[in-house]
């Protein structure tokens, strides 16, 4: 017997092996602070290297650490986290730090999550983060661009024109042919409105009909030229009365502006999809939080549970039974750590879509919950469900928030019922598979149905109820991922979520 619990504690500390080489090599930064004093007790090569004070920082208070950051607003909303549980998460935030005795000014994205014992007494605060100092310094190179850029049009040749109000007779100068594309025949104020793109003729008409007590008239209009290329033209004019307060001639100047929009069209487009790529990293930076603080836990409660109730036995029907148990409890934790390792090594693009069986997921999720399902004696009734395309980690995370709702949330003295149904069905000409989870909780009222998928919006007590007010939040978020919905409603007793999901993807990654 002696040489099983040898194999145990090695079993332990392969498994804390794996994951601290999971945190350690993590590609954004991790550290965990525990007491008062914020003790660093833990922090990856990324951490370190972003405090930028050697290597030797375990064991020192992260205040005195970085002294720097004090009158940031960064230790108030650490000792917050610690003192209410409440995580904290802030984006594009500016952080001074000195780094090899040098300032240096950096952009996080960064959260404070409170970490809890098996009592659920908040220990200490975990604190990740991505740097997106590089993002800002390109977005603001990005701005400066487009003020050269407007600079030099502004320096560009322009044509005139003078409009005779009484006889319409046109004068021009400088490039204006040019910019009309009009060639050597007499220039007209028919033939100059007849250049004007169809769809913008309201808008002169609209700029002459609202001229100012100072006659200026201002606007931004598409022309087309003979050979149906667009332009865009920014016309800057002004109509001057005479001593009888009449308008007697419009004099402007038509500028070409067609590189500044497309310059324009092509910065919209830039930063609606560095942004994009900014959301995703912060949406995968609390995923990770969440898998690390959250997933891990539950094998590890069982490896501690079992491994204690194994030591207090001598029934060898007990021991087996026990040592399967924990078996069973690090292949699961094993396959856990497999899962982070690869969101940790996720590329820009996201996650590869795969074939996912979600009856293996559930089951997963069954066995990971396997003594909460005990304790409160659960009943699962379950449809058999299809396979679709998709992230497992992410689809893993879905499911297991949804039943560990309602289980969570269930009525006392009334064991909780899980009924999930499937269907497959056609919606906006695809197929998808519609999986309803229904519980006899304490439901979800009716003006509650939105506000549910808030992050951070809890609607019971944190007293009653454990948790961080992400986990529906962060469905909503991998459910929109794949392309899906999400409902919860609330029932006469309990609560039902309704997943849509497609059966195949049209991209390679999420």
């Amino acid at each position: 017997m002696g040489g099983t619990f040898i194999a145990m504690e090695i079993t332990l500390q392969n498994i804390e092996l794996q994951l601290k080489n999971v945190v350690e090599n993590a590609p954004f930064p991790i550290g965990l602070y525990t007491g008062k004093e914020m003790k660093i007790v833990l922090a990856n090569k990324a951490m370190i290297k972003t405090y930028g004070k050697g290597n030797d920082v375990i064991g020192r208070s992260y205040f005195e650490l970085l002294p720097e950051l004090k009158g940031q607003g960064i230790f108030e909303k650490l000792l917050e986290v610690f003192d209410t549980g409440n995580p904290y998460e802030v984006k594009n935030s500016r952080v001074n730090l000195i780094m090899d005795g040098k300032p240096t000014v950096h952009y996080f994205n960064y959260a404070f999550t409170p970490m809890r014992d098996l009592k659920g007494a908040v220990y200490g605060v975990m604190n990740t983060g991505a740097d997106v100092t590089d993002l800002n310094l390109a977005r603001q190179d990005t701005v400066e661009a487009e003020e050269k850029l407007r600079l030099a049009i502004h320096s560009a040749e322009m044509g005139t024109y003078e409009i005779n109000l009484f006889n319409d007779e046109v004068k021009i100068s400088g490039n204006f042919r040019k910019i009309w594309d009009i060639d050597d025949e007499p220039v007209t104020k028919e033939r100059i409105i007849s250049r004007l793109h169809p769809e913008d003729l309201h808008i002169r008409e609209t700029a002459l009909q609202n001229v100012g007590t100072d006659g200026r008239v201002s606007y931004e209009i598409r022309i087309i030229h003979r050979d149906k290329s667009i332009r865009w033209l920014r016309i800057n004019g002004r109509i001057i009365k005479n001593e009888l307060g009449q308008p007697v001639v419009l004099v402007g100047i038509a500028q070409d502006i067609t590189l500044q929009k497309r310059s324009e069209e092509q910065l919209a487009e830039l930063v609606e999809q560095r942004t994009a790529q900014l959301q995703r990293s912060n949406d995968d930076l609390v995923q990770f939080s969440h898998i690390v603080s959250h997933d891990l836990k539950e094998p590890v409660r069982k490896i501690k549970i079992f491994n204690r109730m194994l030591k207090a036995t001598t029934d060898i029907e007990k021991r087996d039974e026990y040592i399967g148990k924990i078996e069973t409890a690090s292949s699961r934790m094993m396959s856990l750590i497999d899962g982070i390792l690869t969101y940790s090594g996720t590329n820009a693009r996201g996650f590869p879509i795969e074939k996912v069986d979600l009856n293996s997921i559930i089951q997963g999720i069954k066995k990971d919950l396997e003594l909460l399902i005990d304790e409160k004696k659960a009943i699962f009734i379950e449809d058999p469900l299809s396979e679709i395309q998709g992230a497992p980690i992410l689809l893993q995370r879905l499911f297991y928030n949804l039943i560990n709702n309602a289980l969570k949330f269930s009525k006392a003295e009334v064991p909780p019922r899980v009924t999930i149904s499937s269907t497959v069905a056609v919606k906006n000409d695809r197929d998808i598979l519609r999986v309803t989870i229904e519980d006899n909780g304490i439901g979800i009222e009716p003006k509650y149905a939105e506000k549910i998928f808030n992050a951070f919006e809890r609607l019971h007590s944190k007293d009653k109820y454990e948790g961080t007010g992400l986990g529906l939040a962060l469905c909503k978020k991998i459910v929109e991922r794949h392309n899906g919905t999400i409902v919860g409603v609330g029932k006469k007793d309990g609560a039902e979520f309704t997943v849509e999901l497609p059966l195949v993807q049209d991209e390679k990654f999420i």
